[in-house]
């Protein structure tokens, strides 16, 4: 993986190809690469490190073609380097490939081709089956589509790949197994891309390529079919309803902060139309047909990956105590192998921001086969999660560019929110709590704009440790996810090592980090919870902690603790984890910017993981 683009129709392929991977520079990569066909010939350039080295590369040697593909690789067969790189070509020459995924029985296939005589160039998994392809192509009277279609069903593992033929000019194909494909439709053109990203500048209509899809483009048409059962499919056309300023950095120094900034109206949005003043409490249409069926489970599982599995968590706090549901969280990566207890009593709630995260869609397929009924939450409509669960929920938070979530977990967390109003309603929740987390959130936008102007007084904060090789962030109840997604966001992009712990349990091992080189970020609401979080400073302040305290209410006591305080708009305690989370990302965000590290591409991070 990652990032992968294609062009086939009348124009220069080369400014649309290399444009196309600046537009997925935010997936995260370590090299990138082009292939056109001009001519009879296959011409490439790739290199390792970022698109403006490969833009230099190609003025410098300059290729045309009006048919051709390009990539951005994140390794996992192989160093990053040149070689490496994407495109790989067969052994002919004649054929180039992109891919992303990971083809398991490589080994198996490189050693059946060396057999064959065929030499590698290359250590990546990739080449295997570009050679494989190449191997059947060249060997026997069968068309290029046919060995594109043999080999792979020869492959056991993850694909999206697109391959282009020097024998077949205006001919291209695309298919999909585990990795998100788009083809975009043109006039009289066409475009890959493995989001949408490098093609809403082009063209608005789209065709999301579902898993087992091969689709073979030519300049006079399209025609897609399933690769197992040899027959053709018809797939509807749909419209991306974002412009291109949603995918652009708007003044911004980084996609990052203009993310960060947004939720002042993302948070609104994902709430709009679904928060009900009549009676407090909330409509979600995606579940309409199958609410009764989630109200009276016995046991609902929450699965997700990293920032997403941190909402998953407050989630079920959320569902537990106002649903009265029983509700368990795992990660996506431990449950799609685990023998949990998934039956078809069972609800299973799926959450990505990409709706392609390759462990959280396995474990949607594994509760599916067990008969569970599947809810998504996501952000990206046309995803392989929206399609794949049995119903769900947009976040409509827009495109998230930055590799290190924001946007997209606050508004996860408001979706949680109104989840649990609208079972917690049908169960009991009394009129006068549900209008009090109503209010809180239907005020919810001024109340993140107030904390976004006051990012110097965060940046403030943040040139004061910049120095420090670790952090602890502390939190109890609802507050312990969002310590956990802090320590998240400060490690993903400034490489500081952070922590995120219950706070009370920091007395049972983590206590004996603390000196006076170590900070401690306390999330500490004036609800249940705050004087035992306040003795919990105590304990740190005692062994000469360095404190920061987010908090609703700076009370004296505090103020005598704390080094720094950071104070939030007192709301609603169930919506104190989101407006604390708004500070932990300027946070992190400044200590990244001062230490001098690449913000929206942070280092070894893909922003969609679609591999184990």
């Amino acid at each position: 993986m990652c990032g992968i683009v294609g062009y086939l129709g009348d124009k220069d392929s080369v400014p649309i190809l290399l444009n196309g991977l600046r537009r997925l520079e935010y997936r995260g990569y370590d090299s990138a690469g082009i292939a056109t066909i001009d001519g009879e010939n296959v011409n490439v350039v790739k290199k390792k490190g970022k698109v403006s080295t490969l833009c230099t590369l190609v003025e410098d040697s300059p290729i045309r073609g009006s048919n051709g593909i390009g990539h951005t690789r994140w390794a996992t067969h192989g160093e990053p380097n040149d070689v490496n790189a994407h495109p790989h070509l067969d052994h002919s020459g004649k054929l180039a490939l992109v891919h992303n995924g990971i083809i398991e029985n490589h080994n198996t296939l490189r050693q059946i081709l060396s057999g064959n005589g065929i030499t590698f160039k290359t250590e990546t998994d990739t080449e295997v089956l570009v050679q494989l392809i190449g191997d059947i192509y060249e060997g026997g009277d069968i068309s290029f589509e046919d060995a594109v279609q043999a080999a792979l069903s020869e492959v056991v593992g993850a694909y999206g790949i697109v391959v282009v033929n020097a024998d077949e000019p205006d001919k291209m194909i695309m298919a999909r197994m585990g990795s998100p494909l788009v083809l975009g439709v043109g006039e009289g053109e066409y475009f890959v891309a493995s989001d949408a990203s490098p093609i809403i500048e082009h063209t608005r209509n789209v065709i999301y390529l579902d898993d087992g899809d091969m689709a073979i483009i030519t300049r006079d048409g399209h025609n897609i079919k399933r690769i197992a059962e040899n027959h053709n499919v018809t797939k509807q056309v749909e419209r991306i309803e974002y412009n291109i300023e949603a995918i652009e950095k708007e003044g911004y120094d980084h996609f990052m902060l203009k993310e960060i900034h947004e939720q002042a109206h993302t948070i609104t949005d994902t709430l709009r139309g679904r928060l009900k003043k009549d009676g407090y409490h909330a409509h979600l249409g995606g579940l309409a047909d199958y609410i009764n069926h989630i109200e009276s489970t016995k046991m609902c599982y929450i699965t997700a990956c990293g920032t997403s599995w941190h909402a998953g968590l407050i989630g079920a706090y959320l569902l537990e105590e106002y649903a009265g549901m029983n509700v368990k969280v795992e990660y996506a990566s431990e449950l799609r192998y685990r023998k949990a207890m998934i039956n078809p009593e069972t609800v299973v709630i799926a959450v990505s921001q990409s709706g392609e995260t390759a462990d959280t869609l396995a474990s949607v397929r594994k509760a599916k086969e067990a008969g569970a009924l599947t809810v998504g939450i996501c952000n990206v409509v046309g995803s392989t999660l929206a399609r794949e669960t049995d119903c769900g929920i947009y976040t409509h938070a827009g495109p998230e560019i930055g590799v290190a979530s924001t946007k997209a977990f606050t508004s996860q967390i408001a979706v949680f929110m109104l989840m649990a109003l609208q079972f917690g309603r049908q169960k009991g929740l009394s009129l006068a709590e549900a209008k009090g987390v109503s209010d809180a959130l239907l005020n919810i936008g001024k109340h993140v704009q107030s904390l976004l102007d006051r990012s110097d007084e965060i940046y403030d904060i943040a040139e004061q440790f910049t120095g420090v090789n670790n952090f602890l962030y502390l939190g109890r109840g609802l507050n312990f996810p969002a310590a956990l997604e802090g320590a998240l966001k400060l490690k993903e992009i400034s490489y500081i090592h952070a922590e995120g712990y219950p706070a009370a349990e920091m007395k049972h091992g983590p206590i004996a980090l603390i000196d006076e080189k170590m900070p401690v970020v306390f999330l500490a609401p004036h609800d249940q919870t705050y004087e035992k979080v306040l003795a919990n400073i105590q304990e740190v302040k005692a062994r000469k902690g360095r404190i920061i305290a987010v908090t609703d209410r700076a009370e004296n006591e505090l103020i005598k603790l704390a080094d720094h305080i950071i104070e939030v708009p007192r709301v609603h305690r169930v919506v104190f984890p989101i407006l604390s989370t708004i500070p932990l990302q300027l946070l992190a965000y400044h200590m990244a910017v001062i230490r001098g590290c690449d913000v929206d591409q942070p280092r070894n991070l893909a922003k969609s993981v679609t591999v184990e």
